[in-house]
């Protein structure tokens, strides 16, 4: 595989933020406010330091872009880094954070370690090495038809207040099932085949360049809500098991 060594290394910054996360959490870790309005503790601060020092001495001419630190260097090959996902869970105390980190070469994402260490998952995936999760081979489910489906929806705030909001409606009336299990965990259920589809309207490239990859391997497609790729810029997700998702689109009258 073309990233193996690239793999490792995100493995291993991962299992190294995990440390600082495990011992942060439950600490009672003091909280600020940033310019954006979402909250920031020392945590997440020095797991993205701890992840950078790892990162950065395997691929000194790498660039580095992260939640906390910004975007450094302009080379072809960027990692993208969120090492904690979910400040406002771990923070409240309930453990559905994560860090994520992923790795675009070129504009193509190509690799993605998502790691929620006190949920009890790792996911990872390579470009062409199929997706994983706690060290088991994934794949997406074969539901065919909305109406077999268990849909998953997460920071829909201008999904609700835009032209869409009724049809989505429309295609939450036609599901077996609504959940909105949020962040990183519908990715991991879908690329599992345990849901099929999840759909979000207000979202970061670093909160989900790693779960791109994922999603992809594990069989699934992954795009941004009006079906186009994802890139830096994106801030919507239609991701499902592949078979659902020109059905899903044109349920929301949005060009798959």
């Amino acid at each position: 595989m073309p990233y193996t060594i690239e793999l490792e290394s995100a493995l291993e910054a991962a299992r190294r933020a995990a440390g600082v996360l495990r011992a942060g959490y439950g600490s009672g870790a003091a909280v600020r406010i940033k310019a954006d309005r979402t909250p920031v503790t020392e945590v997440d601060v020095n797991a993205e330091q701890t992840i950078r020092e790892v990162l950065m001495t395997q691929f000194p001419g790498d660039g580095f872009y992260g939640e906390e630190t910004g975007r450094h260097g302009d080379a072809h090959r960027l990692w993208l880094v969120d090492p904690l996902d979910g400040t406002k869970a771990f923070v409240r105390g309930y453990p559905m954070f994560s860090t994520q980190i992923a790795l675009m070469v070129d504009g193509q994402l190509v690799l993605g370690v998502s790691s929620a260490p006190v949920y009890g998952e790792l996911a990872w995936a390579q470009r062409g090495g199929g997706a994983f999760l706690n060290g088991r081979p994934v794949h997406v489910s074969s539901i065919a038809t909305v109406e077999e489906a268990a849909l998953s929806a997460g920071n829909i705030k201008t999904l609700a207040s835009g032209a869409s909001w009724g049809r989505w409606g429309t295609l939450v009336a036609r599901a077996s099932r609504i959940r909105g299990y949020g962040d990183f965990l519908h990715y991991h259920l879908l690329a599992a085949g345990m849901i099929d589809a999840v759909v979000e309207s207000d979202v970061h490239i670093l909160d989900i360049a790693a779960l791109v990859t994922i999603v992809g391997e594990a069989g699934g497609r992954f795009t941004a809500l009006d079906g186009g790729p994802v890139t830096l810029s994106t801030t919507s997700v239609l991701a499902t098991n592949g078979r659902l998702h020109d059905t899903v689109a044109r349920q929301l009258n949005f060009s798959a």
